[in-house]
């Protein structure tokens, strides 16, 4: 649902969500949880978080991947995070070739499924759930202009979608760079640049967040919108006339993690954090919106969510070689892309 100095650090400045519990002033731990969890998602998390530990209060920091990957590089020496909570892995996995996670092994971290846990002993990251691209298609629009959906990643180049198409900036969005890494991954450099500039000519707009193509869409403002699955999902059900189409070829997709910032002041209550963000009852609350969370068996229907999500996730994905790469391929995609981007506000 990845995270050096690229594009994105120009946006260290810009104004952050923070949304804080308001509670009683008490001797309780309070700490700062950087995240790019969506909004919806905060409130429940925290309460099951800070029902089942009330000695520590949460205070959450929150952002697209983008900004809050580059804030945390730009405080490496001033660390003003305790915990990351709800980023995606490939961005950890730069913070910790940068040294700023903390390692630690949660209790139960061995239970998790293979694919969500970071393979260095004791590990730097732990992941959550996973969330993948995937096209939201207003049947709505689409009737009234004749528009036909789409069934693949190829078919979005073709000119009847000239102008109807939003997709995520990558520099900014987790979903826009799963979704540019798994295009590049999946038809190989040459092949995915020369398809992003087809692509282009048909891109309305590069918007900053990665649900909010999917809302656009769901608004009738464009016609499709590349966004995460869940996000066209929720607003089906809340009547949206909205198709949710995962491509045939397959989906580039990220994991959700949770990390400890190293050089925290409060590093016992952000172990409890960690742990808790690996149990099964969190990883029940994940699965309120993500169909793939990392707990095996945690698993039901969410209402208009597209069946077998997980075999559209590219089998192939390489979270390494996203991570690697990040920096390179934002620079390629910016320069190539970046002016049709949406102002940063």
């Amino acid at each position: 649902m990845l995270r050096h100095s690229h594009a994105v650090a120009l946006t260290v400045s810009a104004a952050f969500t923070v949304i804080a519990a308001s509670l009683p002033a008490s001797a309780a731990t309070k700490l700062t949880v950087y995240t790019a969890l969506e909004n919806e998602q905060l409130e429940p998390y925290r309460k099951a978080f800070e029902a089942d530990n009330p000695g520590i209060e949460l205070r959450w920091v929150r952002d697209s991947t983008g900004v809050i990957t580059a804030r945390l590089l730009a405080e490496k020496d001033n660390p003003q995070a305790d915990v990351i909570w709800g980023v995606a892995a490939s961005s950890l996995m730069i913070l910790d070739q940068g040294g700023l996670l903390q390692p630690y092994a949660p209790a139960g971290y061995d239970k998790l499924k293979a694919n969500f846990r970071d393979q260095k002993a004791p590990p730097t990251w732990v992941g959550m759930d996973a969330w993948l691209g995937a096209i939201c298609y207003n049947t709505a629009e689409a009737a009234r202009e004749k528009m036909p959906a789409p069934a693949t990643w190829a078919d979005l180049v073709k000119p009847i979608y000239k102008g109807k198409l939003v997709m995520p900036n990558p520099a900014s969005s987790g979903t826009g760079y799963l979704t540019v890494s798994g295009w590049l991954q999946q038809m190989g450099e040459e092949a995915g640049w020369k398809y992003m500039d087809a692509l282009n000519e048909n891109i309305a707009v590069y918007t900053h967040s990665g649900s909010k193509p999917c809302r656009m869409a769901a608004q009738g403002e464009y016609t499709l919108g590349i966004s995460i699955e869940y996000t066209g999902a929720s607003l089906k059900t809340k009547g949206a006339p909205l198709e949710i189409i995962l491509p045939k070829e397959g989906s580039g997709w990220e994991m959700e993690a949770t990390a400890i910032v190293k050089g925290t002041k409060n590093l016992d209550a952000a172990k409890k954090l960690a742990d808790w963000a690996a149990t099964k009852k969190a990883n029940e609350a994940y699965n309120a919106f993500y169909a793939v969370t990392a707990y095996p068996g945690v698993k039901r229907d969410i209402p208009n969510y597209p069946p077998n999500a997980e075999e559209h996730m590219m089998k192939s994905y390489d979270f390494n070689w996203a991570a690697a790469n990040r920096e390179r391929i934002l620079a390629e995609w910016s320069k190539r892309y970046n002016a049709k981007s949406e102002p940063k506000t």
